[in-house]
């Protein structure tokens, strides 16, 4: 059963979350305990992300700087291999537009291919870090609707460079992102609905939204996509708030807000053991409220937030 046969198919509000490759050179033992946690919830499936190479310019002389890599996360696929033999769990590796030519994104679908890994969420990615605007790789994507079409086309056998072989079988099928409040680049909330509606026409089969903190957003964002012609399952994603550093920095990378009655909690934080208390908290009232509502499943951004995302599930699974 595919993500999408499953998530729309008759069950009870499911668990699933992501996780992050480790660092060029780390063990993969903490992805283990990570999963380990996690497992006694018995997720629908596991995420794992794709991150585009880390560069940053350090100055040699006075008058000279070098662009180095500074952080690679390297084995999407091979972890996503290691799920499925491991632990038995679907796998849904993220295939970005990054840094990555087609060519390079039809070698990752082979590969998945290969090892009979078929669901996988389509995205963009970020932008690199020292840019103000996202660029695509030479011969790349500019938007996730156009990888779309390539995963789309790989399915039909179409290649590349254009060359027609047989449809691969089992096709690929795929998710994208949804924002609730709106892509950072996004013009208004509705002309995004009306990017992420040619995502779904493209072939998108589900919609996994970022973090919000605000179930009126979540609920107010179906209603829109569905008034747009979206019917496809849209999966609420949460993220626990663990640190007092993420209370500046998710608003601002992520482009959220939190609602005044979760800033009003915040204030009283004095360290990052209060706000995780808040998240925990915070966390489970949203993922009630999510499950009461009948979502298909609700999606976990467990990264750096393992032992609360556990005690999240604990108290609502």
């Amino acid at each position: 059963m595919t993500v999408t046969e499953f998530l729309t198919s008759d069950h009870s509000t499911a668990f699933s979350f992501e996780i992050l490759p480790p660092i060029r050179g780390k063990s993969i033992e903490g992805i283990y305990r990570e999963v380990d946690r996690l497992m006694e919830f018995s997720p629908a499936y596991v995420n794992i992300t794709t991150h585009r190479t880390e560069k940053s310019y350090h100055q040699v002389d006075s008058s000279t700087y070098r662009l180095s890599t500074t952080r690679r996360r390297p084995g999407t696929v091979a972890i996503a291999a290691m799920l499925r033999e491991r632990y038995g769990v679907t796998p849904v590796p993220h295939i970005i537009c990054g840094e990555y030519s087609r060519r390079d994104i039809e070698d990752q679908l082979i590969d998945l291919s290969y090892l009979g890994i078929t669901d996988i969420l389509v995205l963009r990615g970020d932008r690199e870090r020292s840019e103000n605007r996202f660029i695509a790789a030479t011969d790349g994507h500019e938007h996730a609707v156009s990888l779309a079409r390539q995963v789309v086309d790989f399915n039909n056998g179409i290649m590349a460079d254009g060359e027609q072989t047989d449809p691969v079988f089992p096709p690929f099928s795929f998710g994208v992102a949804g924002y609730p409040e709106k892509h950072e680049e996004a013009m208004n909330l509705s002309t995004d609905i009306m990017h992420l509606k040619e995502k779904v026409d493209a072939g998108a089969s589900y919609v996994v939204t970022q973090m919000f903190y605000d179930n009126k957003r979540y609920f107010e964002f179906v209603r829109l996509a569905r008034e747009a012609g979206i019917t496809v399952p849209i999966v609420p994603g949460l993220k626990p708030l663990t640190s007092l550093r993420q209370l500046s920095m998710l608003p601002r990378i992520f482009h959220i807000d939190f609602p005044d009655a979760l800033s009003d909690e915040l204030l009283r934080c004095k360290s990052d053991d209060d706000v995780k208390r808040v998240g925990v908290e915070w966390g489970v009232a949203q993922a009630r409220g999510l499950k009461e509502a009948g979502v298909p499943s609700i999606h976990f951004y467990a990264m750096h937030s393992v032992g609360s995302v556990a005690e999240i599930a604990r108290k609502v699974y």
